[in-house]
Order: structure tokens, then C-alpha cells, then sequence
């Protein structure tokens, strides 16, 4: 087998752009990617006042304007305003916090320079070298490889950026002889793995949250990424067995009494989701999440309930769920 891939993320993640702001007076190519300040206040949990005295008396962030006067917010407008709570978290003064973001954006410039040169080099030359092992069903050298890669990257980065979006290609490309149980060998070798880390963090005496997936609606190896990505030190993560019954959900919780059910999708889900989702959060004595594709997707329908929205990148989920938890965010 070939060792060149082209190569895509793990996830299912969709395209999601803001609702039309009749005030602006932009065409819909540029309002699509602008939102008003209410839906920055509702994505954010900053309200309009608190975001106002950050734009005129600090100059954290600058909105643009309409002609008559609306404040709209980009993507990286957004961002930017859960960077500002991230540092206001860690107790820093939000006068002080505009000096550290200019800081911040310096060293990201140099860090995504390496990291282009990094994506150009090194990661598809691990890549290739796990191709290699998979077609030739060499499970001793894919455990050397996987070990060489765990000790030269972070955790996320192994399995968000190197080893899924290649299980995801391998998926993606059917029709060739062989190509079924080369996919089935890695997929097979990634979940074990997975599973262990995620049953030592599990014993440890942390608090914990429960991920369970909709049924049908994702992979048992998507879901146990999902879970290591989502796991710090101080909180782990417990997976529940697919095809967990939904209604049961509940039970499930009233006897493990969890810190939160997460629940986890790849699919898009009619208007009457929204609803069951926040039954189910009336009913549980925990807070309620949705992650996966589903939850961009179903972002719009779940405003306004209690179900709080995870997104569908690893490191924006796990930093969604600390901030939730943490009172930093609210559903």
C-alpha cells in the first residue's frame, strides 16, 4: 500500500454560519460571518455591558459597525472574548489582560510557523510509518510506533492530529482488496488503547463526567477519542456502552451521580431533539452537554434551554466542559 494520504481531520465537523442581522445593511457573504452583540452574549455568557466596557475602556476587542451604529463580532472576535475570560479566571485584572494577549499573539505567531513546518514533516512521516505497519498487520511495530509518537507529542495532538484523521482515511477509502481489514486492524489496535488510558484516569479518586453516544450516531472509537480529549488530571471521563438506551439515561445517573452527562453525536437532528434533549435535563440532578457535530448543528434549537453546547474540536470541548463546570460559561 501506498504511504501518501491525503489526510483530513477526525471529526464530522460542520460548516455553521451566524443568522442574518437585518440591522447591518451588509450583503449576506459578510453578515453570514458577523454576529451581533445578544448572539456573542448568548455563545460567550459575557453580557452586552460587560462586552461594551472591554471594547471602550480597555480595547480588548473591536467590533465592527454598522452604518447606524450596531456592534458586529467575527469568529475571532469570539475567540477573543474567551481568551479575555480565560486570564480574568486565573484572577488576572482585565486592565492587565489586553498587555498579555498582545503577548500571547506574538508567541502564536511563531508557534503556528513551527507547527506548519512540523504538519509539512514530521507528522506525515509518522503517518507513513503507521501505514506501512497496518498493511503489513504488523501489530509489534504499530505499538513501537504508537509509543515513539506518545513520548514526541501531547496526547491530543497524537490522536487529533496524527493517528484519527489517518483512521479516518483509511475509513474513507473503500473498494481496494485488503482495504476493509487494514481499517478494521487499526481501528481495532486504537480502541484498546484508548480504552486503557481512559481506565487509568477512571480509577484514579477524581470526579468525573459520563459520555454516552446517541445511538447509531458515531463510532465506538470517535467516542473513546472524545473522552481522552475531554479528560484533565482533576476530572475524568467515563464511557458509556454503546447502544445505551436513552430513556435510561436517568437511572444511570442517579445511581453513579456524575458531575455532568455528556452526550455525543455526529448526525443532524430534526427540531423535536432540542426538546427531548431538555426533558432529559429536567431530569437529571447533573448538568446536561451535547458534543459532536450535532452539537454545532443543534446550537440554534438548544438557546435558551439548559443544555449546555461542547462543540466538536477536542481541545474546544475540553475547554467548553472546564469553563461550564467551572461557572465560567452559562448554558
Amino acid at each position: 500500500m501506498s504511504a501518501q494520504l491525503t489526510l483530513v481531520f477526525w471529526s464530522k465537523m460542520p460548516v455553521i454560519t451566524a443568522p442574518h442581522d437585518s440591522a447591518s445593511h451588509l450583503d449576506s457573504t459578510v453578515s453570514d460571518k458577523l454576529f451581533p452583540i445578544r448572539e456573542v452574549s448568548r455563545l460567550t455568557g459575557i453580557n452586552p455591558v460587560t462586552l461594551r466596557a472591554w471594547e471602550r475602556r480597555y480595547g480588548l476587542i473591536q467590533p465592527t459597525r454598522t452604518e447606524s451604529g450596531h456592534r458586529l463580532y467575527s469568529k475571532g472576535d469570539i475567540e477573543t472574548v474567551h481568551r479575555i475570560l480565560d486570564w480574568i479566571e486565573r484572577g488576572v485584572a482585565v486592565s492587565k489582560v489586553g498587555k498579555i494577549l498582545a503577548r500571547d499573539d506574538q508567541q502564536a505567531k511563531a508557534v503556528r510557523a513551527e507547527r506548519d513546518v512540523v504538519e509539512e514533516g514530521e507528522w506525515p512521516q509518522w503517518q507513513a510509518r503507521l501505514v506501512q505497519a497496518i498493511s503489513d498487520f504488523d501489530d509489534r511495530q504499530l505499538e513501537r510506533l504508537y509509543g515513539q509518537v506518545l513520548a514526541t507529542y501531547p496526547l491530543d495532538v497524537v490522536f487529533q492530529d496524527i493517528l484519527m484523521p489517518l483512521w479516518n482515511e483509511l475509513l474513507r477509502h473503500e473498494g481496494r482488496f485488503g482495504q476493509a481489514s487494514e481499517w478494521l486492524f487499526f481501528d481495532n489496535f486504537l480502541r484498546v488503547r484508548a480504552l486503557e488510558r481512559l481506565q487509568l484516569a477512571c480509577a484514579s479518586p477524581v470526579p468525573r463526567v459520563l459520555l454516552a453516544a446517541m445511538a447509531g450516531e458515531c463510532r465506538k472509537l470517535e467516542l473513546l477519542v472524545a473522552a481522552l480529549l475531554m479528560s484533565r488530571d482533576d476530572l475524568a471521563v467515563k464511557v458509556l456502552g454503546m447502544g445505551q438506551p436513552f430513556d435510561e439515561l436517568t437511572l444511570v445517573c442517579e445511581k453513579t451521580r456524575p458531575q455532568a452527562l455528556i452526550l455525543f453525536s455526529n448526525y443532524s437532528h430534526n427540531h423535536d431533539f432540542a426538546g427531548r434533549l431538555n426533558r432529559l435535563a429536567l431530569t437529571l440532578d447533573c448538568p446536561l452537554f451535547l458534543a459532536g457535530a450535532a452539537s454545532d448543528l443543534a446550537q440554534d434549537n438548544l438557546a435558551g434551554t439548559s443544555v449546555g453546547c461542547l462543540g466538536n474540536e477536542g481541545r474546544l470541548m475540553r475547554r467548553r466542559l472546564q469553563q461550564f463546570l467551572g461557572g465560567g460559561l452559562d448554558t
